[in-house]
Parts: structure tokens; sequence; C-alpha cells
């Protein structure tokens, strides 16, 4: 079976699993593609206020499909090239799209599944899973934003660590390194993500949007730059329908209903 990436909604919450069950969900442009669609036409839906990416099983993702790579060192550099630009371009948009991305993780999270993992705004994994940034195993350097995201977060030293050395990290490391949100019982990762998307989809989405724009702009930002960015979204959401809602429930001690 070829690899695909699956799609469905449950209540305001887009799953996508990652389905390859012949090579431990490994990613690949075909994923790459759909994951890309799947969030475009998933981003204008005011029925989606949440996403969740999974994978089929007991893995998340075992990565790079190496029989693909070793095929690719026969074929001219721009394939391999093209194959990255593709991935980067999901991973971008996961980055900059206006709706809570939430991780559930099994198993394995490896090589470009770690990087895919790290991209998302919430991470939640089994507390028997492992993620490894498995690059260097094999004479590689990371890709989809792996570096980058744990190089920004982390104390270099421990960034040099995981990066070069490719070992297993037990998911309770990273939740003490503060790179997971929440561990669950093996099994429950799915289940306990929905949880977490039905309590963001509560909120105003509005709101949610620009919080992750503040967040990924602050490292960037001036604060003289931040706090001005941060004054005109307040302003404007404040003169959303929503922040009269949000007010006015607090105030009427109900719960609010965002549009």
């Amino acid at each position: 079976m070829s690899a695909q990436l699956r799609s469905e909604t449950q209540d305001h919450t887009l799953v996508l699993t990652l389905s390859n069950p012949g090579f431990r969900n490994a990613l690949g442009p075909e994923i790459y593609s759909a994951g890309y669609e799947a969030l475009g036409a998933a981003e204008n839906n005011p029925l989606v206020r949440s996403v969740i990416i999974t994978g089929e099983g007991n893995t998340f993702s075992a990565g790079g499909n190496l029989h693909r790579l070793l095929a690719n060192r026969e074929q001219d550099p721009s394939v391999q090239a093209d194959s990255i630009e593709s991935f980067h371009t999901w991973m971008e948009a996961i980055r900059t799209y206006p709706k809570p991305v939430i991780a559930a993780i099994e198993g394995a999270a490896s090589g470009a599944g770690f990087s895919l993992a790290l991209m998302c705004d919430f991470v939640l994994a089994a507390n028997d899973s492992i993620f490894v940034m498995a690059y260097s195993n094999i004479a590689l350097t990371p890709d989809g934003g792996g570096s980058w995201n744990l190089a920004s977060s982390l104390p270099r030293p421990v960034a040099n660590e995981i990066l070069m050395l490719g070992e297993r990290i037990p998911a309770t490391r990273l939740y003490q390194l503060g790179w997971v949100n929440q561990l669950c019982n093996p099994g429950e990762s799915l289940a306990q993500a929905l949880q977490l998307a039905q309590r963001l989809n509560a909120r105003a989405p509005n709101a949610l949007a620009s919080i992750k724009e503040l967040v990924n702009a602050a490292s960037q930002n001036t604060l003289n730059a931040h706090l001005s960015l941060e004054k005109t979204q307040f302003v404007r959401h404040l003169h959303h329908p929503n922040a009269a809602e949000g007010i006015t429930a607090m105030l009427d001690k109900r719960t609010a209903q965002y549009k």
C-alpha cells in the first residue's frame, strides 16, 4: 500500500493520519503535498477550528523512507532538493497556520517525523514513546526545521546532544525539556489530543490565530516592535464581535459562544 495521508473531521477538528504501514508511516512527497492541500482546504472552513496530526497504528512516523533516499542518490541532486522543498512548504504552512495544530504521538517519531512533531503548536505523547533525530546515524543532516526548533529553544549543548548523537530520547525527557505538553498512557494520545482540541475549539478563533502569530514573531522582534504588534492586535480584536460575546459572557457568568 502506498503512502497516504488520511483525513477526517471530528466535531470541529481535522484529524490527519500518516499512513504508510509498510514503512512505519515514513514520510514522502505524497504525504507532503497532501498535508499542504488539506491545511489549505480547511483554512477558510469555519467548521474546522483545530488540526491533529497523528500516525496510523502504534507509530507516529519513522521519518524519511531510506529506500527512497538511496534511490535518490542515483538521481540528479535536484530530485532530493525538490522533495525537501515540498516538505518545507508543508512545515511552513503548519507553523503559520491560523488554527492550532496538535501532534498526537505514539511509538516513535524519528528524523523528519520528529521535525514534524516539533513544528506543531502542541505535542501530546504516549509516555513510552521515543523521539530520535536520526539523521547523523546515517551521515545526514536535519531538515523540516528540526535543528531550527531545537536550537532556538534549548541550551546549545542539549540541542547538539540531540542532533549530533542521534540517540533515542524518551518522551518523558522531552516533557521535562518543555517540548511535550502532555504525557498520555500508551494508545491514548489521539483521544487526549481530541480533548485538548475541544478546549481550543471553544475559544475565539480570531484570538487564537493572533496569539500564534505573536508567539511566532516574538523571537524576531525587538521589544518595541513587539509591543506595537500587540497593541495593533489587541485593538483589532476588541472591535471584533467575539470580544463583545466574550466580555458580556464573563459579566453574565455564562459560557461564551464564539464564531
